[in-house]
């Protein structure tokens, strides 16, 4: 495709919305409960172009942007977004950038980079410079709340739509989990990997327990948040002494998180949503490969494909059931994987996306 030779355009027009969708059944993990899932979308114009960027997180963060960033997207270069990226964390200091401000800047930096990407006229893994032409995925899901028969189907069918690993939620109540490993073992074979993810609901003494029996019993090869991403020495020991990979970051939101994270896992994690948007993501990777380790994106699979297409040490993307389920209905473009790898389209510009606005609006609650 011909590429323009504009330089320079101003964002015009910054529009925030934000959808809530009810969970298909209630769903839990082994700290957390929930029966809804709430998209903050961002729609930036310059040029005659639109980009579309989005996080996960309260209404509040619509807010925040409305009231903090909107000054400083209207009006700046489309074609200069890590120049933004920076301008747009500043004033967020005070407010404190990590948490609900980090979701806000994501969500328009995620829109920055397709918007420029849509004005060249080209697909936004090109833009950031391509080194990989799909990543791998993992079928994600397994609540702690599912029964025993949907756990089955739901693990199973990822298997049988080519995709060569699985997650399951763990630790909710672990007296309950020998039998629910078992039942998705036997759903998927033993040539299919099995992650667990605990999100840190252990100590650090009973994660490596129960880290020897997942990978004696029952081959579990990933470990995720074995204990709260906080307690860095608690990751640090179980990396240590478990038998399995441990990962943790998906709740990191400022290049520091990810730093400190460094030696306390096997492979890193990090969440374009919640990580600074593609700028914030691309410096989470380099700092992981240049410690030797992967990274692996958590959510928001279309975005991620291209996150992690363009970096250097990817290791896959997750297929997290509640995106899944949001970004079909709410998307044009959304990407199914292949073979068990999610692949960016390259004859779309962009990240690809386009808000389905009919199919969203009965959605809306701003």
């Amino acid at each position: 495709m011909a590429l323009a030779t504009r330089t320079t355009a101003a964002v015009d027009r910054v529009v925030v919305s934000a959808y809530t969708v009810p969970t298909d059944e209630p769903e839990s993990d082994g700290t957390l409960d929930w029966d809804s899932t709430t998209l903050v979308v961002v729609e930036l114009r310059a040029g005659g172009e639109t980009g579309l960027g989005y996080t996960y997180g309260p209404t509040a963060v619509a807010a925040l942007i409305d009231t903090a960033l909107r000054p400083i997207v209207d009006g700046s270069d489309a074609f200069a977004p890590a120049y933004t990226y920076v301008h747009l964390c500043r004033p967020l200091r005070n407010a404190g950038l990590r948490g609900i401000a980090s979701l806000a800047v994501s969500a328009v930096d995620i829109a920055l980079w397709d918007l420029k990407a849509r004005l060249l006229d080209m697909p936004l893994v090109d833009l950031l410079s391509r080194m990989h032409d799909g990543v791998p995925v993992y079928g994600s899901g397994g609540f702690t709340s599912a029964s025993l028969e949907r756990l089955r189907e739901q693990l199973g069918a990822w298997v049988r739509d080519g995709i060569p690993r699985v997650k399951l939620k763990v630790a909710r109540d672990p007296a309950a989990d020998p039998e629910r490993l078992t039942a998705v073992r036997d759903a998927i074979g033993d040539a299919t990997e099995l992650y667990v993810d605990a999100n840190g609901a252990f100590t650090a003494k009973r994660a490596i327990e129960w880290a020897e029996r997942y990978a004696r019993d029952w081959g579990v090869t990933w470990f995720e948040e074995p204990v709260s991403s906080d307690d860095l020495d608690g990751l640090r020991l179980v990396r240590e002494r478990a038998p399995i990979e441990v990962a943790a970051g998906e709740y990191g939101y400022v290049p520091a998180d990810f730093r400190n994270l460094l030696g306390c896992v096997d492979c890193l994690q990090a969440d374009v949503t919640r990580c600074g948007g593609f700028t914030g993501l691309r410096q989470a990777a380099s700092l992981a490969a240049a410690f030797g380790l992967d990274i692996s994106s958590h959510g928001a699979p279309s975005l991620s494909a291209h996150a992690l297409s363009s970096v250097e040490r990817p290791r896959h993307v997750e297929w997290f059931h509640d995106h899944v389920r949001i970004e079909r209905r709410f998307f044009d473009g959304f990407v199914e994987p292949v073979n068990g790898e999610l692949r960016p389209d390259p004859s779309r510009p962009g990240h690809g996306l386009e808000l389905k606005r009919r199919d969203s609006e009965r959605y809306a609650v701003r």
